[in-house]
Order: structure tokens, then C-alpha cells, then sequence
């Protein structure tokens, strides 16, 4: 989902936030590495076209590594304390 897709399904909590305020660690984590990543392909000189392929590929893989991943439940613990 994008930002804007989120922004036009959720108006309310958009007057007050975004998509970061209002998800999970383990996206927040996901979303940071393909940030650091797609500036990397971008240093690279990879089209956006490409890029997306294979950020969305990564996030991925990323997802199936991490969510069941103790460091990130035990952070996700704290986070709820």
C-alpha cells in the first residue's frame, strides 16, 4: 500500500499523522532498509523501474526473515511496555 493509498482510506488519522506514526516495527525496520537500499541503487545510476522490482522483491524477503524473528518480537515487547 502506498502512502496515499493510506491517506485516502484512513482521511481521519491522516489529519493527524502518517503511515510511520500508525504500523508495526517490523515495517518501520523493513521500510528503513529499503530506504538505505534504493538510495544505494540510486548512487547506482538503477531506474526507478528496476528499483521498484527489486525493492519490492527484497521487502519480501525481508518480511518472511523478520517476522518471526526474536529481536524483533523482543523489541515489539518493549515498545508495548
Amino acid at each position: 500500500m502506498t502512502a496515499k493509498e493510506w491517506r485516502d482510506k484512513n482521511p481521519s488519522l491522516a489529519l493527524e499523522g502518517n503511515i510511520r506514526d500508525y504500523t508495526d516495527l517490523l515495517h518501520l525496520v523493513i521500510l528503513s532498509n529499503l530506504e538505505s537500499i534504493n538510495a544505494e541503487f540510486i548512487a547506482s545510476n538503477i531506474p526507478q523501474s528496476e528499483r521498484l522490482v527489486k525493492l519490492n522483491s527484497i521487502a519480501r524477503k525481508q518480511m518472511d526473515i523478520l517476522v518471526n524473528n526474536k529481536g524483533i518480537k523482543d523489541l515489539e515487547l518493549l515498545e508495548e511496555k
